[in-house]
């Protein structure tokens, strides 16, 4: 506990009335010299003491009314400055300041800014009249104050002339913000807008819509009352009552409209919430009174009185009511409690507030600490007297924790704010100067200079980890977010749907629409691919027409068979055309569809094709008969080719393809088609793979038919083709995203379109070409006896193999004495088969196989 040591005159005075001002000296309440000096506005009154109703004469009256809680706002800014001189950040340079008392009056507050207006050194306190003071030097350098926004209005009006910074660390009132009206005026706190905005939705969601206002009648009181008066409405809440009250206790009529307002609260007895707008000793007074006419209500408290000390002093202030408040952002108050926890004051002219402080605490010495506020307060209003011996010294206590109980952190760490940006504004100006000397700068330059450097648009400010809310780092927004204008305090973010922003952006760009276009390198490479495969189409179909007679066209199945396939293959190219371009509707539901089935008709004609390869150079009779059963050239092709017509119309009728914007990735929309099912699109693949499957196997087992005219071979390989292509196609296609994603399907089809055209038809038109000695009627039945020969050959072979394996079988049976009578008798049948198995084919090989095989061909 820190002690106070007074030397002490004796004679009698009124305790803590301020002295009438008879120089400007005396106006000052705390000085301390510096290089750089800041000037305050504090109302540590809370009035002036006038005898009178109105002023008659021009004069500074004396202050009454000590209010610890400024008091304590009044030692935040000493503190403050104090840190700053005990801290690196102005090397070399010491900050002063001058502290006025406002006593709660414009008038006194419009006195201290001529002060700080007036020219620096001037002996006679003179200012200037200029036409441009940008080099003129004034008495300090910025202003820190004043509390009251009204007051603050008309100060800043005064320093708006010379463009002083003036940084309040209170005043709310939304005017202030129009910086033409006020274009040096800076603040710590935010708007009342925000206050009045976060009121009227606390008052929607608590489902109370009939309230009372009650506001001051100055510029405070008024535009926060209209402004919470427009959202209330917009929130279908009703206002019952607005009761407006002087702004100054030094206005006579106080007493009167209080009661007045309580009155009315009574007589509103539905209105069970009222919001105060109004300052703390207006709440003081108010509660007072409204507590000996037993009103209970919800008191909604402004930032003005949320957090005073002084109204929970207030005799059975609970029964009241509730009171819900808003206040301001506190920050880290324990160097301030050691503040508090360690000061000690001398006496001296230098720091009037704290000797008045001491006076009064001396005069409360033997008071509780519950009943020291209205101690204070009493001795204040120069009713009391104290004697004291001149000489004695006599210690008190100065009661740290009663000071630290009335502190307002939110206001203390605004306060704090408002020095450290002034701080910081004179730290970059004294880089390139010697602040050591006043005339280093002039105050209007310190607007231009912050803690941080401006964040430009497409940036955002980030807090670093100071608690000061002036200091943060510039960070360039990311992708898809923006920012237009400077500091703001975060990035908005663009519609990602169709929109996009790079890093550091400040504005939100279209995103552009990309599919495979006609114009695309790849899709006129693809096109170009399809174009040579219809000519191929075309070409072979001129040659086959040409060669209509040849044994190769015949044995391909006539002219219709080939030209149904070729038309497949041309319906095949022309089907890529319909994945390139703007996706539409009809080309959505065109594309698959059409090539499913034209593929379809295709492989169904092969199918036709291997079948009959298989036939008619099948030796095994009983293979032979169920061939013939089967061989339904036209029901095949039509049952195959309507199962996949059947496919995709149900597909077509239940979740049919259709254009989509994928809107995923960051830069683009892709314009693509949706296939609407993918079980669907899978069924149709899945089936062309089953008949190429069923193809391939036929085709198979007919691969060493004559080597000239062996069609099943290559059927084969274009079949193998045909699987390797869309094996590779399924995780290529689930992979790949974008507007390339049809050019996937158009190479899958042209790589397995080209593979059965070339292997179908490029051997037999090279035989047509350059084998004419083999394509004649003549060869061609040479070479069918010739293989039908070998075949019959192999087959007799075959049997002498099996005659050799019945004997053996006889042979051993002799040895097999001692076995069952059952085991005997089945290798008797067993042998007898044999032997009627090797008859049997060795005559009909013997009789008919030649013939057979020519008449088939």
């Amino acid at each position: 506990m820190a002690l106070l040591i007074i030397p002490i005159t004796c004679f009698v005075i009124p305790l803590a009335t301020s002295q009438t001002c008879q120089t400007p000296d005396d106006f000052v309440a705390a000085i301390s010299p510096g290089h750089v000096i800041i000037g305050g506005l504090f109302a540590i009154h809370e009035k002036m003491l006038s005898s009178e109703d109105y002023p008659r004469r021009p004069e500074i009256q004396k202050c009454v009314g000590f209010e610890i809680s400024i008091f304590l706002q009044t030692l935040a800014m000493i503190h403050s400055i104090e840190m700053i001189n005990n801290s690196t950040l102005l090397s070399g340079i010491k900050l002063g300041y001058e502290i006025y008392d406002t006593c709660t009056e414009v008038t006194v507050a419009m006195a201290a800014a001529l002060r700080f207006l007036s020219k620096f050194n001037s002996s006679g306190e003179i200012m200037e009249f200029k036409c441009d003071y940008s080099s003129y030097m004034p008495r300090v350098k910025a202003v820190i104050g004043a509390g009251y926004s009204e007051i603050t209005m008309a100060v800043s009006r005064m320093l708006n002339l010379q463009l002083m910074p003036q940084v309040s660390y209170e005043s709310t009132a939304e005017i202030l913000s129009d910086k033409i009206r006020f274009p040096s005026f800076l603040r710590t706190v935010p708007s009342d807008f925000y206050q009045t905005k976060a009121m009227a939705h606390l008052i929607e969601k608590s489902g109370w819509n009939w309230i009372g206002i009650i506001a001051t009648d100055d510029d405070y009181g008024q535009m926060a009352l209209n402004t919470f008066a427009v959202q209330t409405t917009a929130n279908n809440v009703c206002i019952a009552f607005k009761e407006v009250l002087p702004a100054f206790l030094s206005d006579n009529t106080i007493e009167v409209r209080i009661n007045e307002t309580l009155e009315k609260i009574i007589a509103e007895a539905q209105v069970n919430v009222i919001v105060v707008f109004l300052r703390q000793f207006h709440v003081f007074n108010l509660f007072s009174k409204a507590l000996e006419r037993n009103i209970n209500k919800i008191w909604i408290a402004s930032d003005n009185w949320s957090t005073a000390t002084k109204i929970t002093t207030i005799p059975n202030v609970k029964r009241i009511g509730k009171v819900v408040g808003f206040t301001f952002r506190r920050g880290n108050m324990s160097s301030f409690h050691s503040f508090l926890q360690n000061l000690h004051i001398f006496p001296s002219d230098n720091n009037k507030v704290l000797n008045e402080y001491a006076t009064l605490l001396s005069a409360c010495a033997y008071v509780k600490d519950s009943d020291l506020s209205q101690c204070i307060s009493n001795h204040s209003q120069g009713t009391l007297a104290y004697k004291v011996d001149k000489d004695i010294e006599r210690n008190f206590s100065l009661r740290n924790d009663f000071l630290w109980d009335y502190t307002e952190p939110g206001l203390v760490h605004s306060i704090q704010l408002a020095v450290l940006a002034l701080g910081y504004a004179i730290r970059d100006l004294c880089q390139a100067r010697d602040c050591q000397n006043p005339n280093a700068f002039q105050p209007w330059e310190q607007i231009q200079s912050k803690c941080s450097k401006e964040c430009s648009p497409g940036q955002m400010k980030k807090t670093t980890r100071s608690q000061h809310i002036c200091c943060y780092e510039c960070v360039n927004c990311p992708e898809n977010h923006y920012s237009n204008q400077t500091d703001m305090d975060h990035c908005l973010l663009c519609n990602n749907e169709t929109q996009w922003a790079p890093v550091r952006s400040t504005a939100c760009f279209e995103k552009e629409v990309e599919y495979l276009s006609w114009n695309d390198s790849l899709a006129i490479l693809l096109l170009a691919l399809s174009l040579l495969g219809i000519m191929f189409v075309l070409a072979i179909g001129i040659i086959f027409t040409r060669n209509l007679n040849t044994p190769v066209v015949k044995s391909s199945g006539g002219l219709l068979v080939c030209y149904v396939i070729l038309l497949c293959h041309f319906l095949n190219f022309a089907s890529t055309g319909f994945f390139i371009g703007e996706p539409q509707d009809f080309t959505c539901k065109t594309r698959q569809t059409f090539f499913g089935v034209s593929f379809t008709l295709c492989i169904s004609c092969i199918l036709v094709k291997s079948l009959k390869i298989l036939l008619a150079f099948s030796f095994d009779p009983k293979l032979q008969n169920f061939l013939k059963c089967l061989y339904k050239p036209i029901p095949i092709i039509f049952t195959c080719t309507g199962i996949q017509v059947a496919i995709c119309t149900i597909w077509l009728i239940f979740a049919a393809p259709a254009v989509e914007e994928n809107v995923s990735l960051p830069r683009v929309i892709i314009l693509e088609c949706e296939e609407g099912s993918i079980l669907a699109f899978g069924i149709m693949l899945g089936y062309i793979a089953i008949l190429a499957f069923i193809c391939f196997v036929f085709a198979f087992k007919g691969r060493k038919l004559p080597e000239n005219y062996n069609e099943a071979k290559f059927i084969t390989f274009g079949m193998l083709i045909y699987f390797i292509a869309w094996i590779t196609f399924v995780p290529v296609y689930a992979t790949t995203f974008g507007k390339y994603l049809p050019a996937v399907e158009i190479i899958v089809i042209l790589i397995s379109n080209y593979g059965i055209l070339c292997c179908t038809f490029f051997p037999k038109c090279y035989v047509i070409l350059y084998k004419q000695e083999t394509n004649t009627k003549s060869a061609f039945l040479k070479m069918i006896y010739s293989y039908s020969s070998h075949s019959a050959s192999s087959l007799a072979m075959s049997h002498v193999s099996l005659d050799s394996s019945s004997s053996n079988i006889t042979a051993t049976n002799p040895s097999s004495g001692g076995r069952p009578a059952a085991w005997q008798e089945s290798r008797d049948i067993q042998a007898q088969a044999f032997a009627h198995i090797r008859r049997e084919n060795a005559a009909s090989m013997s009789k008919t196989l030649p013939r057979k095989r020519m008449s088939s061909i």
